[in-house]
């Protein structure tokens, strides 16, 4: 069905799901990825503070990856919903929904996959891989804002959270913007044609962004799975420079955030970092930068100087003040 995008996508299958209600005399209970998205994480819990769920943690690793023997137990041990998503907004991990797939299938386990951030960037099948339901926005995959989609299973029906018209088959009532409808389908055409090639010069461009900071900049880390993680991701961290005097010093001249995109005006720790258990001074000096297909080598380079210099000035100015104390 077409929804505005991911968020009420996910929204759609947590709060609608036909086994998540106050008539089960049995508490239904949610296994969820720790690292997921907010939309995720906040309509989970939302439910658990209602006492209409209980939430079961996915573990992950120190780099974000799922821990899959966990992930086995806890599905064997029972579970009414089971949220992974496909990739990490924030670190750019890839998980194994495939593997994620078949071991819900085993325990007929509905699945959930947020797919925002992997649907346009790496292949994903959703009638093989075990997917129940698949949440996108377009805008993730060069599309309108506004517009998204939740593909469901043959044969799973989801109860409502708008009414007023029964549109798509009962299931998401409202009219539909056709003009973001379009958008999202000729994007996804774009996508399967160019999505190879472009995904590997986005890749070269991010290992060569990668390359010049950990060569300038002494201290440096990359968070995250390297072997397993979206080609425009690059997230770093300086533990000792905190990663807000680096954004007061670029945000007029680079696009980057500490966390995620649309939570960039939070001032939280991020909760990825945290789930992943990584040391205070490195979840402070995390630095989020996103390379596109449109990103040119020119500004990879400009990129790396802009940083570069800024993590030098401030490191003078933090060292010229311990010295002054």
């Amino acid at each position: 069905m077409f929804t505005s995008g991911a968020t009420e996508s996910i929204n759609l299958v947590i709060q609608g799901s036909n086994k998540i209600d106050n008539t089960s005399k049995i508490k239904p209970r949610i296994g969820v990825l720790s690292v997921e998205h907010k939309a995720v994480l906040d309509t989970c819990y939302a439910l658990a503070k209602k006492g209409l769920a209980e939430i079961i943690n996915l573990q992950v690793d120190s780099k974000g990856r799922l821990d899959t023997n966990h992930l086995e137990k806890v599905c064997a041990s029972g579970l009414s919903l089971l949220c992974v998503m496909a990739a990490n907004n924030e670190i750019g991990n890839i998980y194994p929904i495939q593997e994620v797939g078949k071991i819900a299938q085993k325990y007929k386990i509905p699945f959930l996959c947020d797919a925002s951030q992997a649907v346009g960037k790496i292949s994903i099948n959703f009638e093989e891989w075990g997917i129940t339901y698949l949440a996108i926005s377009a805008h993730k995959l060069y599309g309108p804002k506004g517009s998204g989609a939740l593909v469901v299973r043959k044969g799973y029906h989801l109860n409502p959270i708008l009414f007023g018209g029964g549109h798509q088959k009962g299931q998401r009532s409202g009219t539909l913007n056709v003009p973001g409808i379009v958008g999202l389908g000729e994007a996804c055409r774009l996508r399967l044609l160019e999505m190879e090639k472009d995904e590997n010069a986005i890749a070269l461009l991010r290992d060569k962004l990668q390359g010049l900071l950990l060569d300038k900049i002494p201290g440096l880390t990359v968070n995250g799975d390297i072997n397993s993680r979206l080609s425009g991701n690059l997230h770093i961290s300086i533990p000792d420079v905190p990663n807000s005097a680096i954004i007061a010093r670029v945000r007029h001249q680079l696009a980057i955030s500490t966390g995620a995109a649309c939570s960039s005006g939070v001032e939280t720790p991020s909760h990825v970092l945290t789930a992943m258990g990584l040391p205070q001074e490195v979840i402070e000096g995390a630095l989020r930068i996103g390379i596109g297909k449109f990103t040119t080598l020119q500004e990879i380079e400009q990129a790396a100087s802009i940083l570069t210099e800024a993590v030098s000035l401030t490191r003078k100015a933090l060292y010229s003040s311990y010295r002054i104390e």
